[in-house]
């Protein structure tokens, strides 16, 4: 099997002069630092050890086309056997990405860094690199004959590695514990992605002193933190200029501005702090197959532009329900409207969400609240959360946290019940984001438009079927019937979520992003203007 993809591969490469100098250095790389080796001659015919021979293939980033990766395919089968199936996967180390990204948002300096090539700085033990083996060209010379090599470290393809590598990232700070700041060993544990750290602390001099002791503390365990960035040009001077990333390096710290960075997938101005979207369309096919990929290429993790996206995915569930062909162009309504949506898609990058969810001139928060709304309409339903902060002097700041939209199902439900699973979002929105942020939350309040909702929550007397009673036992697991409000429909951000926003109303809408008038008072009163719990329900109680 291996020899079959080797000669397929030796194919393209001999069509393809420039591919093969690039993928020649690229394994010529993995040698010299010591990634893999050419297997001894008298290892080779060693049977004491289980022996696979991986495939492998280069893959080019559409946004590095000048630089070529060598992939190992872990996932190539020979008799209906891969080395991704025969090898356990092991526990799960990564942090949440959405946890990660919640915590780079608490605070006002921001710090990201990357661990260089992360998995191949850990080994793999000797007794199993037989399981790596694979075959190349001796100085990249495809006339030759191929010979036998074997990877020393782990594999980017391999279902174990990220467990192995997260584990070995981890075992500086577990074995250092004590000899560096409590805030830096929890940094290791909860602020890494992966190879990526986000992390965003009170002032500069936290933000240097992040730099300097996590480089020193994993330094230990043989990793190499690179690529640092920060929103804060003080942090950048005290960095050493070989570490910044790639985009800071011709940049005049005085003068210039600071680049745009990816931040776990999101754009980050670091200049302005801020969150920014510059999405480029791929030209796709007027199909369900063709809507489908674009729709699904807005990476959008937070929510920030969720009513945009319900648009499309109303469009592809049009689709769906008239039972369309995945490769059958769509009918002339919903392409009108899916063209309306592409032309206006451009526009989105005029919006901006600031990174930091408490502005740097609150220096005591007295409380923070956390604010889930929910709704739902007949096409869709779902919840955003905010955080309110209360300053002591009496300032009051609110920002968007995380919101989720989803559709209705194409099934029928009535509005009473898809008013309840919004509800039942914004009680999971609450667990995950008391679970992910760092922050003491004193007050949690839920508000929803929908009095039947009310009246099914306070109603712990009658018996519900199913559906409803699942519904309750997640709103009542999670919170208390006196956590719930009643608020207007005209004051309820979720309603974007439920019905949709257009690109330029994303943009000029400040209910979405902020939060609702009401929630800036700093004099509000919180008045509960739902039913009472004796009003009689039905199962699907009218509004």
């Amino acid at each position: 099997m291996a020899e079959d993809r080797l000669r397929h591969l030796k194919g393209r490469l001999a069509k393809d002069p420039e591919l093969r100098c690039k993928y020649s250095d690229f394994m010529y790389d993995l040698q010299t630092k010591g990634y893999a080796r050419k297997i001894p001659e008298d290892k080779i015919s060693d049977s004491t050890g289980i022996v696979w021979y991986l495939p492998h293939h280069n893959i080019i980033h559409p946004k590095k086309p000048d630089k070529v990766r060598v992939v190992f395919d872990c996932i190539a089968k020979y008799r209906s056997e891969s080395l991704n199936e025969s090898v356990l996967q092991g526990p799960n180390l990564t942090n949440s990405l959405i946890g990660v990204l919640l915590r780079f948002r608490q605070e006002p300096v921001a710090v990201m860094a990357d661990v260089e090539a992360m998995f191949h700085q850990v080994r793999v033990d000797p007794a199993h690199v037989s399981c790596l083996r694979f075959l190349w060209y001796l100085g990249g010379d495809i006339i030759k004959d191929p010979e036998e090599y074997q990877m020393l470290v782990h594999l980017f393809s391999g279902v174990w590695s990220p467990s192995c590598a997260a584990f070995a990232l981890r075992k500086p700070a577990e074995d250092n514990v004590g000899k560096f700041d409590d805030d830096i060993i929890e940094t290791v544990f909860r602020n890494f992605y992966v190879d990526d750290l986000l992390k965003s602390v009170k002032s500069s001099e936290d933000a240097v002193r992040i730099y300097t002791q996590t480089s020193k503390l994993l330094f230990h365990g043989g990793f190499h933190l690179t690529k640092w960035i920060s929103n804060k040009r003080d942090v950048l001077e005290a960095i050493l200029e070989t570490e910044l990333t790639k985009d800071l390096k011709n940049v005049d710290l005085e003068t210039d501005n600071l680049p745009i960075e990816r931040a776990l997938g999101m754009q980050w101005n670091a200049e302005n702090d801020k969150f920014v979207y510059n999405i480029s369309i791929k030209d796709k096919p007027f199909t369900r197959r063709g809507v489908l990929s674009i729709t699904s290429s807005i990476y959008d993790p937070l929510g920030f532009v969720s009513p945009l996206i319900l648009r499309a995915k109303l469009i592809l569930q049009n689709l769906c329900r008239k039972k369309l062909n995945w490769d059958e162009e769509i009918p002339a309504a919903e392409l009108t409207e899916w063209r309306r949506w592409l032309t206006e898609l451009p526009t989105i990058k005029q919006l901006s969400i600031d990174r930091c969810t408490k502005p740097e001139m609150f220096e005591d928060v007295a409380e923070n609240e956390l604010h889930h709304f929910s709704d739902a309409s007949e096409v869709g339903y779902g919840a955003v959360s905010y955080l309110r902060q209360v300053e002591k002097k009496g300032k009051v700041y609110c920002s968007f946290v995380i919101g989720k939209s989803r559709l209705t199902p194409i099934k029928p439900v009535t509005i009473p019940r898809l008013e309840l699973s919004a509800a039942a979002v914004a009680v999971k929105l609450e667990k995950l984001v008391k679970r992910e942020l760092e922050i003491r939350v004193d007050k949690s309040y839920f508000w929803t438009d929908s009095t039947s909702v009310l009246k099914y929550i306070k109603n712990e007397n009658k018996r519900f079927q199913t559906f409803v009673a699942n519904k309750l036992a997640i709103i009542h697991d999670g919170t208390d019937p006196n956590q719930w409000f009643y608020v207007e429909t005209a004051s309820n951000p979720a309603d974007d979520a439920s019905r949709g926003l257009t690109a330029a109303q994303l943009i000029d809408s400040s209910r979405w992003i902020q939060g609702p008038e009401f929630l800036w008072k700093n004099d509000l009163v919180w008045k509960d203007n739902s039913p009472t719990v004796d009003d009689e329900i039905s199962e699907d109680d009218p509004e």
